[in-house]
């Protein structure tokens, strides 16, 4: 199995993943800004610059489903509390590999410093670049492990519409690698656009902000 957590998204892109042997992997960070956990089939990887004693600790003392352990909200409420951090959600992880040539949306980078979703990617992400489409935004950065991350979002008068999964595609067309993009569970409607997209799930992720 790879070694790094780098090593281990990149295998996921390429359709290769833990052995779903129930086990828990435990990494470094590639930057102190992120820590947090992966869950893939059977397997999770937990990535922390904490005690990996600490960690399995931990996971040990939870009466539930080893598969789960990781996942669980005790064990994370435990490692936010260990490591000062927070948590907004726990999404889907979805990756799409680079299309060739340009987008066929038209898109206008721009800099964008009051959108929301811009300035909640400087946070989270290096590099971070944003394009404007009619009603809509893509922005690309780079987030955990340095892969390529991507966010959209498509103002409420023009839903419906296919802009969102334009976006993501467009996304596609501008990355040069893989390309990432993180869904919470409960956004059915950004899930569904970015499949469409051609994106695949290949986990979820819990990961944890600092306060």
């Amino acid at each position: 199995m790879p070694g790094t957590l780098r090593d281990i998204l990149d295998a996921a892109a390429r359709g290769v993943f833990p052995p779903p042997d129930g086990a828990t992997t435990v990494v470094r960070p590639h930057s102190p800004r992120d820590t947090g956990v992966l869950a893939f089939t059977a397997h999770s990887v937990v990535f922390t610059d904490e005690d990996e004693g600490w960690v399995r600790a931990a996971l040990g003392a939870l009466d539930c489903d080893p598969l789960a352990a990781a996942m669980n909200p005790r064990f994370l409420a435990a490692l936010m509390e260990r490591t000062g951090r927070s948590n907004d959600t726990v999404d889907v992880l979805w990756v799409a590999t680079p299309l060739p040539g340009p987008a066929s949306l038209a898109l206008t980078e721009t800099d964008g410093p009051a959108h929301p979703r811009v300035t909640g990617a400087r946070v989270r992400r290096d590099g971070v670049r944003a394009w404007a489409a009619d009603g809509g935004i893509l922005v690309l950065g780079r987030g955990v492990a340095g892969r390529l991350e991507v966010a959209v979002e498509v103002d409420e008068g023009v839903r419906h519409r296919g802009l969102g999964r334009a976006l993501a595609s467009a996304a596609r067309h501008l990355a040069g690698g893989p390309v990432w993009a993180q869904v919470a569970a409960g956004n059915a409607r950004s899930a569904r656009a970015f499949q469409a997209a051609g994106y695949r799930p290949v986990g979820s992720e819990a990961l944890l902000l600092p306060r």
